[in-house]
């Protein structure tokens, strides 16, 4: 496989060159990339390698296997520039679907526990957490509600509420219409916020238990 670390370390733009490829659009970069230019394969990098680390980072919750998942993706953009195709979405669209296949294949793979950077970025994907449950409760039940949703299910909650796609964008990415990729938002804000009122129940009977004894 190549190196990203090889491609990436010709990949800078310098002088000039910088300043007139950084000012390109997303469409115009990827067709030089088409070209094997590297310059503009380093400003699509620089425009979108936090997002996208932060993206896989979130969905698998580990940071090595998040570094991993980036690097890859980005060497398929390198590779596979050339099967972008306007008529398909933006470019931002298009590398998030390559990120999302890849963290599919990444959920089929045995996982350890999130780790808590990730954990704590999902606090805020769903609303009134805090009045739920205490602190250390309501990141266990967080990771143990993210880590129950189907992958799609999960990969919706993510696309549209942490990342900030819109839900045709996001549709888009896992291959789904619109009103689909509604569904599945709905789902899983349901499924996640379930597991909290359990936990707040669970909590409160508890409670009530020790008052009678």
């Amino acid at each position: 496989m190549t190196s990203f670390a090889a491609v990436c370390a010709t990949a800078s733009p310098q002088g000039s060159r910088r300043i007139s490829v950084q000012g390109s659009a997303d469409e115009e970069l990827i067709a030089l990339v088409r070209r094997r230019d590297r310059e503009a394969f380093g400003t699509l990098l620089n425009r979108y390698l936090d997002g996208m680390h932060r993206y896989v980072l979130r969905m698998t919750g580990s940071s090595a296997d998040a570094e991993e998942i980036t690097q890859e993706a980005f060497l398929r953009v390198w590779q596979k520039a050339h099967t972008y195709k306007p008529t398909h979405g933006k470019v931002s669209t298009w590398l998030y679907r390559i990120a999302h296949n890849l963290c599919v294949d990444d959920f089929r793979k045995p996982r350890p526990n999130p780790d808590s950077e990730a954990v704590e970025a999902a606090v805020d994907v769903t609303e009134n957490f805090d009045a739920a449950v205490h602190r250390d409760e309501q990141m266990a039940t967080l990771h143990a509600a993210l880590a129950s949703l189907p992958e799609n299910q999960r990969s919706a909650l993510m696309l549209c509420q942490v990342q900030g796609f819109s839900n045709r964008e996001a549709a888009t990415v896992l291959g789904v219409g619109v009103r689909a990729l509604e569904s599945l938002l709905a789902r899983a804000r349901r499924n996640v916020r379930a597991a909290f009122d359990d936990v707040a129940t669970s909590g409160q009977t508890k409670g009530s238990s020790n008052e009678h004894r």
